[in-house]
């Protein structure tokens, strides 16, 4: 029964191959971010010290989103190799790089759990906590941290799972653990009156749940390629190859992580007023943005079965047909933020001056979806093809060097009377600016073809 529902991206219509693996992410992460958006909600009514909790959970994001880099360098930089092993016919040199990359996930989540336990203060101090907020936040972490195994699990092997052509499973996985952490939370939070650690525990339990839907699915498709203990020995070859096309998808998120901190630090110059509306505005643009990932993550996949099938043509129809479907999407985005942005931003706020203020900014970034759409759906491609190093570079471009400058850059041109700091536009303006820029980078980048030799090396050396 589960072999029907899988999707061999090397043979069919293209478009449906790449709709098939898409729509499915994007469900699965739009759910994660929905759950995101709920522990906040639960939080933020907590009485008379959610304001301090909310900000304790915030400080957590430094540690967390490190954890979430070693995923990546350690899960999601084998799917490419691992898709081109099964795109290929090689299980056996699937089943080790699988094993392998299964290893190096677990043996890191050990060491960043003791690092966590051990360094949380001092990092958590260098983002700004305070003796109070700090309290709120070592709750949180004291439990999160224990999970950190269940938690890279869940991330790490999705990815292997949706790269077999079943992305529903890896989506009902998502779901399933998100429905499971959105009705324990109220219970934890209020019923049991845990508060912050409340939401911890309902997070990681949520995080168990998933994780053991991927080991079981996994265990199923062992017919498919061997996931036995002896694929999980080290290997010097697989662990160098592991390391080497996933250390840009880690630095990647890791620099992404930290010029949002940065940005922060101007952010926070602007106001209380802007500093609320910027909060309205993320949650937004995170369910705007993640349909541009998720064509991101798919094109990726498609790619790399393609190139270990030897359909090099397929994988330029997937680049054309790809970049259309995002773009749709990503236009349809666009549209609805320019009408209805108002009405969006009611949801999560009533005060008529945040709204109005979202709602500006938003405009300014609207049009920016579909600049995204393109770089995204290029570096899938890229990253599919083995050539993970180029979307690595393009984003320290955009994020690091254009965009960190050009906001404060920005924001010291728009000062006045009014506004000392500089104008919020200067962050959006920025923002903007980065993501038509790191489009023609993009476009440029993969027009000389490095990702061509790549793709051929990477099928070549099968």
């Amino acid at each position: 029964m589960a072999q029907k529902s899988k999707v061999d991206f090397s043979q069919g219509p293209v478009w449906k191959c790449i709709l098939a693996q898409a729509m499915p992410l994007t469900v699965a992460q739009l759910v994660q971010l929905l759950y995101n958006v709920v522990d906040r909600i639960y939080l933020g009514h907590m009485g008379d010290g959610n304001s301090m909790a909310l900000t304790g959970v915030g400080l957590t994001f430094p540690i967390i989103t490190l954890i979430m880099a070693f995923t990546a360098l350690f899960g999601v930089g084998g799917v490419p190799l691992f898709s081109m092993a099964r795109g290929a016919g090689d299980t056996e040199k699937a089943g080790k790089i699988l094993g392998n990359s299964f290893a190096l996930l677990m043996s890191s989540a050990g060491i960043l759990m003791a690092c966590g336990f051990l360094f949380c203060r001092p990092i958590l101090f260098a983002f700004g906590a305070s003796e109070e907020s700090y309290v709120y936040a070592k709750q949180y972490l004291d439990i999160y941290l224990l999970g950190t195994f269940f938690s890279m699990t869940t991330t790490g092997l999705n990815g292997y799972i949706n790269a077999q052509g079943f992305p529903k499973i890896g989506m009902l996985s998502v779901l399933i653990g998100a429905v499971t952490n959105i009705i324990l939370d109220p219970l934890f939070i209020f019923g049991l009156g845990m508060g912050v650690s409340g939401a911890a525990l309902a997070t990681i339990i949520a995080q168990i749940v998933s994780a053991s839907l991927c080991m079981v699915k996994l265990a199923i498709m062992r017919k498919d390629y061997d996931f036995g203990l002896k694929f999980m020995i080290p290997r010097a070859q697989y662990i160098k190859t592991l390391v080497r096309l996933g250390l840009p998808s880690g630095l990647t998120q890791a620099i992404f992580s930290s010029a949002m901190i940065i940005v922060q630090s101007l952010t926070n110059q602007f106001g209380e007023q802007f500093i609320a509306a910027n909060v309205v505005i993320m949650r937004v643009d995170g369910f705007a943005m993640m349909p541009n990932f998720t064509f991101g993550q798919a094109m990726s996949v498609y790619t790399g079965q393609n190139v270990g099938a030897g359909k090099f043509d397929r994988v330029t129809k997937g680049v054309k047909q790809g970049g259309l479907i995002a773009g749709a999407f990503s236009t349809c985005i666009t549209v609805i933020l320019l009408f209805c942005g108002k009405f969006l931003f009611a949801l999560f706020t009533e005060t008529p001056e945040l709204i109005d203020l979202a709602t500006r900014m938003i405009r300014i970034m609207a049009v920016g979806y579909i600049c995204i759409s393109v770089t995204q759906v290029l570096g899938g491609v890229m990253r599919g093809a083995g050539d993970t190093v180029s979307p690595m570079w393009i984003s320290i471009i955009s994020t690091i060097i254009i965009r960190v400058p050009l906001a404060y850059f920005l924001a010291h041109l728009t000062r006045n009377e009014e506004f000392p700091h500089g104008q919020p536009i200067a962050l959006f303006g920025s923002l903007v600016s980065s993501w038509i820029l790191g489009m023609l980078i993009s476009i440029i980048v993969f027009s000389i073809g490095k990702w061509k030799k790549k793709m051929l090396e990477s099928h070549d050396g099968e």
